[in-house]
């Protein structure tokens, strides 16, 4: 089991990265090209999209990947599954899409800067979702499949978005070509699904057997969505030029990277949790729980360390120096989010969701969503009014800590141990050491460098110096205190 886990567990994370790397390689022209107003109407509308799309899914794929997972060696079984999940997906899509379309033709605020064409555009995105089947792949645990498509896909529409977006008149473009992902998607997984899966009715289908838990999932996925969006789209609504949503996007971006590396690794973890539960095999849950939270330690801290100490760096390489203001300290702000966000969803899609206690997560998503809008109404428009979307920003870290919190003292059983320990303790030691090098060593180099070349290059080496110096740092750490899942890898 565990050399199983381990090796998805690597496709998953080079799945991961590449893709991340590849999504940042646009990001920079992206910026430059479009200005912080037009990038903050595409992010504007796909965080309204946003909320359409989590009422589409209502939590589906979760619930989804957990139901097959624990049949996904009886074909008939199996089969039978998936087609009342697509049905249900069908029928909430629809829903969905139908009250968007109300909303954006009846609210005159999307007529504004063509708001209401971008929305409909980037919707795409969760048309689509609805005949990706991606959940299936996911509970079969077909990460080879996964990785190459995904890289493939992405690497094509970067090339199209290098060789087509030339303008700020390119807006519209550009939210086609990053949708066009999700429908290049849909046409390699149909092609490849009935490979696995035959579509063929041998009873009656059993929708009532979801409606308990899909009650509540459909709750998590309304506060969700407002939880997740209620930042950026507050932020567009006290900006109508959208320019601090562009800067809040430039500062995201890093964080959502490392999130997004996480968040992926579900793909390997929640299955296998789901069957062991179904077992009621308590010590390999905890064990794959221990692995799921080690693993999120040894990326996310690091990672946290160079985010905060080389914020400037970060977002000036990737936006330019024209506009997105404040970018480096909503950086800054929302590092923290990488590891909050990141372990509560641990908690939520490996433990939660697997032992059918998804109501934990919708009280503490609920007090999260609550907490979050205050908060993000105080601070962006009273305590720092002049600087909106740093206000946010720290409501937004703020938030995301107490939804932690509340998901820890109510899975203290299933956490303490794995969470609390001299093993992460040394891991955030090494994160200390590394943001204190960084700090310090960092301008040295930049200074050292300027005298050389020009500003930009400057803090590319700055970057790339410290990146090289952070990361011999953390692995000779890691070594010399025997980390557990480095030693382990040694062993083997």
């Amino acid at each position: 089991m565990k050399t199983t886990v381990q090796s998805n567990v690597v496709i998953n994370l080079i799945r991961t990265i590449t893709m991340t790397l590849l999504s940042f390689v646009t990001f920079p022209m992206v910026t430059r090209i479009l200005g912080d107003s037009a990038l903050g109407s595409f992010s504007w509308a796909t965080s309204f999209v946003y909320y359409f799309t989590i009422l589409a899914k209502i939590s589906i794929p979760n619930i989804a990947v957990r139901e097959c997972a624990k049949i996904k060696n009886d074909p008939d079984k199996l089969s039978m599954k998936i087609q009342e999940f697509f049905i249900l997906q069908c029928i909430m899509t629809l829903i969905s899409f139908t009250l968007m379309s109300v909303i954006v033709f009846s609210v005159p605020l999307f007529k504004e800067n063509n708001i209401d064409q971008l929305i409909f555009i980037v919707s795409m995105n969760f048309l689509c979702a609805t005949f990706a089947f991606e959940w299936v792949f996911t509970a079969l645990g077909k990460q080879t499949y996964l990785a190459i498509r995904s890289i493939v896909i992405l690497a094509f529409v970067d090339i199209l978005i290098f060789a087509l977006i030339r303008y700020k008149e390119n807006l519209f473009l550009y939210a086609f070509l990053t949708t066009s992902v999700n429908l290049l998607t849909v046409v390699s997984n149909l092609i490849y699904l009935p490979k696995l899966i035959k579509f063929k009715k041998t009873q009656k289908y059993n929708f009532k057997q979801y409606i308990p838990a899909l009650s509540i999932l459909f709750l998590i996925s309304v506060f969700a969505s407002i939880y997740d969006k209620t930042d950026s789209f507050i932020l567009g609504i006290i900006d109508p030029s959208k320019a601090q949503v562009g800067s809040y996007v430039v500062g995201m971006k890093a964080v959502e990277i490392i999130i997004g590396i996480i968040v992926a690794l579900g793909g390997v973890f929640t299955p296998k949790a789901s069957e062991f539960i179904e077992q009621n095999d308590q010590q390999k849950f905890t064990n794959l729980i221990k692995f799921s939270i080690n693993i999120c330690f040894i990326i996310v801290v690091p990672s946290i360390a160079l985010l905060i100490s080389m914020a400037s760096p970060i977002t000036y390489l990737m936006a330019g120096t024209v506009g997105y203001k404040d970018a480096s300290t909503i950086l800054i702000s929302l590092a923290s989010l990488c590891l909050t966000f990141s372990l509560s969803q641990i908690i939520y899609t490996q433990i939660l969701i697997p032992m059918k206690k998804e109501k934990i997560y919708l009280y503490a998503i609920i007090a999260g969503s609550i907490l979050n809008i205050a908060s993000s109404l105080l601070f962006g428009l009273l305590v720092f009014k002049d600087n909106p979307g740093v206000g946010i920003s720290i409501a937004t870290a703020i938030s995301d800590f107490i939804v932690l919190i509340i998901l820890i003292v109510k899975t203290w059983k299933n956490v303490k141990n794995n969470l609390f320990n001299f093993n992460n303790l040394k891991i955030l030691i090494l994160g200390a050491i590394i943001f204190l090098v960084c700090y310090f060593i960092g301008p040295l180099i930049f200074n050292a460098s300027f005298e050389v070349v020009d500003y930009q290059f400057a803090l590319l080496i700055e970057l790339l110096s410290m990146f090289i110096i952070s990361l011999i740092i953390y692995v000779l750490g890691l070594l010399i205190s025997k980390e557990k899942l480095v030693r382990s890898i040694i062993h083997k």
